[in-house]
């Protein structure tokens, strides 16, 4: 009896395998197809020009991530995985607020500024990317770390004298595109290698310093370049509402590389976080929208 059931179990194993092995090979598959050809967010088509603010974000948001829909009269957004969330428009209420609890909507109420420039940052709050809703991010990406883990990839920096690797989630072509764009950078020569020694990595599932929400490191969809020459608003000791001056070091050929590529840069914010780069195409398709 034991030898029959030992015979029947062994195929039957063998199969669930196959299919677990399957499953696994094309889900890779269709990442890799999605995510030949890595797309420019600063030159793409953005199609017929919206008006309103509600249109205008649901335009960025479809274009930034394909699969996800926004419908506004019913006030919901769908991922390409069937979860369904409220679309919730902005609020009006203060920077610490919007910090602390954003809804959908507040994530655009500061606009990325596209130009190289510090000088919005001065202002107290203006934070664009800063502002998360977690439930979004959360049905975007992935709801737990074993989820998010099951992701990941490591994408390497290969300069003239430096060789830097970030683990990534390939969702939404986030690998690809930090590929591109770390090409992109390693093209200019030796004089950027000095800003991917004693990197701050990516992937990490953890919650901001001091806060209870998650940062975007645990979606995988979050690098920092050289921790020392980015800099953080914290380290200097000041005050969140109170943030300074702020010394930048990051040149202007990184981060435009990597806003090409879909990736915003935290030396934008007056909270600034100048080694930090995440994946939020969304805003820049948003910048681009209102301009």
């Amino acid at each position: 009896m034991m030898d029959e059931r030992n015979a029947w179990c062994r195929p039957r194993l063998l199969s669930v395998l196959l299919v677990a092995l399957a499953g696994c090979l094309t889900l890779q598959t269709a990442w890799s197809e999605e995510c030949g050809v890595a797309r420019d967010f600063l030159a793409m088509d953005l199609g017929e020009r919206q008006t309103g603010d509600a249109q205008i974000v649901a335009r960025a948001l479809e274009l930034a991530y394909p699969g996800l829909a926004v419908d506004l009269d019913k006030g919901a957004v769908t991922t390409e995985a069937g979860a369904s969330f409220p679309f919730v428009t902005a609020r009006r209420v203060t920077g610490k607020a919007l910090l602390e609890d954003a809804t959908l909507g507040d994530q655009f109420v500061y606009r990325y500024p596209l130009a190289f420039s510090l000088e919005e940052r001065k202002t107290p709050f203006f934070d664009p990317g800063r502002v998360r809703n977690e439930p979004f991010f959360r049905h975007l990406f992935f709801d737990s770390k074993g989820d998010a883990r099951k992701s990941l990839v490591k994408i390497s920096y290969k300069g003239k004298t430096v060789t830097a690797s970030f683990v990534v989630t390939r969702k939404h072509c986030v690998d690809a595109q930090l590929k591109a764009a770390l090409s992109e950078i390693a093209s200019y020569g030796a004089k950027m290698d000095r800003f991917f020694k004693k990197t701050g990595g990516g992937f990490s599932w953890r919650v901001i310093a001091g806060t209870n929400r998650l940062s975007s490191h645990s979606f995988g969809s979050a690098v920092d370049v050289n921790t020392d020459l980015g800099k953080y608003w914290k380290w200097t000791g000041a005050r969140e509402g109170q943030v300074g001056d702020y010394a930048n070091e990051i040149p202007k050929e990184l981060v435009g590389a990597m806003e090409r590529r879909g990736f915003i840069w935290g030396g934008k914010w007056n909270h600034f976080d100048g080694m930090h780069f995440e994946y939020r195409p969304e805003l820049i398709l948003f910048a681009r929208l209102k301009s």
